[in-house]
């Protein structure tokens, strides 16, 4: 007589087991530096769109905005760091007005919640009341700020993590141009996302 059972057997499961094991253990490395490069990327857009943000409030006041890196809390006037991990945007006074300091108008501490670093060219940027980059003195920090000599430069924010192996560059170029790119790619017109 013959019993046909429906099921597995306990060798049929371990050896199932096993290999899904396997699997997993094989996975996991590969998904631990992508969630590294989410990460990045999500810290690249929020830089970029805090730029683009404070070059619209330039625009939408008709008046200087700054936006700077910082390792301290966010506020008016903060330490600008060209390797901050945290950044604000706020107003300038407006010349030869009695103001003191300006407005805070955003402030973000994504890099830091995230474990990402930002390297810059400098630690804080002027956008004038057209959104283009500009000069400006008395701003109240430690310095002014430059705009470089070669206006084919643009000024340079690296995000990168440890772990992760596609560190993103936000670049904002003399005339306003803001751009999220991957620096390990060189821009043409097959590598659109390239620096």
């Amino acid at each position: 007589m013959r019993s046909d059972h429906l099921g597995f057997t306990l060798i049929e499961l371990m050896v199932t087991l096993t290999v899904l094991a396997i699997l997993i253990f094989l996975a996991v490395p590969d998904m631990a530096t992508w969630a590294k490069n989410a990460k990045v990327r999500s810290v690249a857009e929020s830089l970029q769109n805090d730029l683009r943000a404070a070059q619209m409030e330039a625009v939408k006041r008709s008046a200087r905005t700054v936006f700077a890196l910082t390792n301290a809390t966010p506020a008016l006037l903060a330490t600008p760091s060209a390797t901050g991990q945290k950044w604000y945007v706020q107003t300038l006074p407006l010349t030869g007005s009695d103001q003191k300091t300006g407005e805070m108008v955003l402030s973000s501490s994504a890099a830091a919640q995230n474990g990402v670093s930002i390297s810059a060219d400098g630690g804080f940027i002027c956008f004038n009341s057209v959104g283009r980059l500009s000069n400006a003195t008395a701003t109240g920090f430690v310095g002014n700020c430059t705009v470089g000599a070669d206006a084919a430069t643009p000024v340079k924010y690296a995000v990168s993590m440890s772990g992760a192996d596609r560190p993103l560059s936000v670049l904002v170029s003399l005339g306003g141009k803001i751009r999220l790119c991957d620096p390990n790619k060189t821009l043409s017109s097959s590598q659109p996302d390239g620096c």
